[in-house]
């Protein structure tokens, strides 16, 4: 029987199903952060249940509001920081050593193929570009997944994207999954997941492909996933070559059970052509209301951001910095860019793109989630304008009374430049 990725990893790691359209699975990897976690925390220690159930499958993250700005940031922090050190969490990133937890724990190698993964966050989904489950859940869940390294599902359908043609110029990995957004709407995928195909998704890079499953939850998808190959075991080599006795081409066949069967069901198929594409922008306050950036008219900005678990990794920076070279940020706009962790950061300012970012009047700021959620590090104020290149433009999402524009690092950069928002390809 043909089947899909998720219905080989659920048949993979499903220990009991204790009534029927309930599956619980045995997780591979739990993380954790310092917004949601400390809650699960706290009522695991007042049942008597400070445990977990296994030290090297647990990774814990101090990102959204880094340093602390307040004594409550503080406090969460402490919690978190506490119980790692309590339980000798062998992967938790403090500060200096943290960063962005979708940037971060890809690039120290922690997903792969098959794999089974939680966190309270909702982008968790992005580690499905490695051909993984992951999910964002709830306190209870994540409580049960620390203990007990387990977690509830009921079997997701799946909705399959597939993805094709060659990108014009302008337009970027964040432009194809505003489009699909666009098509499914932010309802469209609820209890699903999405799958990424195509000869485009075929061609792009794992930091792209982690940008169109950072942003399947913004469709309402469970999870997105992308199908493992080369280029999957390229980027995580480093980690696993003692693993197949340094013959890539033996991991490559092993990922390619992890691949959907021809003929699996599908309860929808999207299709789409991305060289009809042009550079996207979101307007309103759902990630669904996507126009391309040559139809609007002058809308001017206050704020530039640049980072994120969407568009914070290296390629990002360079996209944003080679449309900043040599100009300046407009009058009365503000620019901040946020390496998504300590690596990248170090790696742009070697290339020397925070020098190009810094030239133009941006500041740089540390790696944190910070501005994406309004906690932090370029809070709006009411009625200021803001594109940026995270993942919601929720109303209030990055301030009260503030106004997200949703873009690619292109379209971001370019819009500062002028101060309105901008079509990239002028600059590129």
């Amino acid at each position: 029987m043909a089947k899909t990725i998720t219905e080989k990893i659920f048949d993979a790691r499903r220990i009991d199903e204790p009534f029927e359209g309930t599956v619980v699975l045995g997780l591979d990897v739990v993380m954790c952060h310092e917004i949601t976690t400390p809650v699960a925390i706290a009522d695991l220690e007042w049942r008597g249940k400070d445990r977990v159930f296994d030290t090297a499958k647990i990774k814990a993250v101090i990102d959204h509001v880094t340093p602390s700005k307040d004594s409550k940031s503080a406090t969460q922090a402490k919690i978190l920081r506490d119980w790692a050190r309590r339980h000798n969490i062998r992967d938790f990133f403090d500060v200096g050593y943290n960063g962005v937890c979708h940037a971060l724990f890809p690039e120290k190698g922690f997903i792969r193929p098959g794999y089974t993964v939680i966190m309270g966050d909702s982008h968790t989904c992005t580690h499905g570009a490695f051909g993984a489950f992951a999910a964002g859940v709830g306190t209870t869940d994540l409580e049960v997944g620390i203990l007990k390294g387990v977690c509830a599902f009921r079997p997701p359908l799946s909705i399959r994207v597939d993805i094709n043609g060659k990108m014009p110029k302008g337009v970027y990995a964040k432009d194809v999954v505003l489009e699909v957004i666009r098509q499914l709407t932010v309802n469209g995928a609820t209890d699903h997941v999405i799958e990424f195909h195509g000869e485009t998704v075929d061609a792009m890079t794992m930091e792209e492909r982690m940008t169109l499953c950072n942003m399947a939850i913004e469709a309402g998808g469970t999870s997105g996933l992308c199908m493992p190959d080369r280029t999957t075991a390229e980027y995580l080599w480093p980690f696993i070559s003692p693993d197949y006795n340094n013959d890539i081409n033996a991991a490559v066949a092993d990922f390619a059970k992890w691949r959907s069967d021809a003929g699996a069901f599908y309860a929808k198929t999207l299709s789409i052509d991305v060289s009809r594409l042009e550079p996207a922008v979101t307007v309103g306050y759902k990630p669904d209301q996507v126009k391309q950036v040559k139809e609007l008219g002058d809308v001017k900005i206050d704020q530039v951001y640049i980072g994120s678990c969407t568009n914070g990794r290296i390629s990002d920076l360079r996209i944003a910095a080679a449309v900043t070279k040599g100009k300046k940020l407009a009058d009365g706009v503000r620019g901040i860019v946020s390496p998504a962790t300590p690596d990248i950061f170090r790696q742009a300012m070697d290339e020397g793109l925070l020098s190009i970012f810094m030239d133009a009047g941006y500041c740089i700021a540390n790696p944190t989630c910070g501005a994406c959620l309004g906690m932090s590090t370029g809070v709006l104020a009411e009625g200021e304008v803001c594109v940026a290149t995270t993942n919601r433009n929720f109303n209030g999402r990055m301030g009260k009374g503030g106004m997200v524009h949703l873009a690619s690092p292109a379209t971001a950069a370019a819009s500062g430049i002028t101060g309105r928002l901008t079509d990239p390809k002028e600059y590129l």
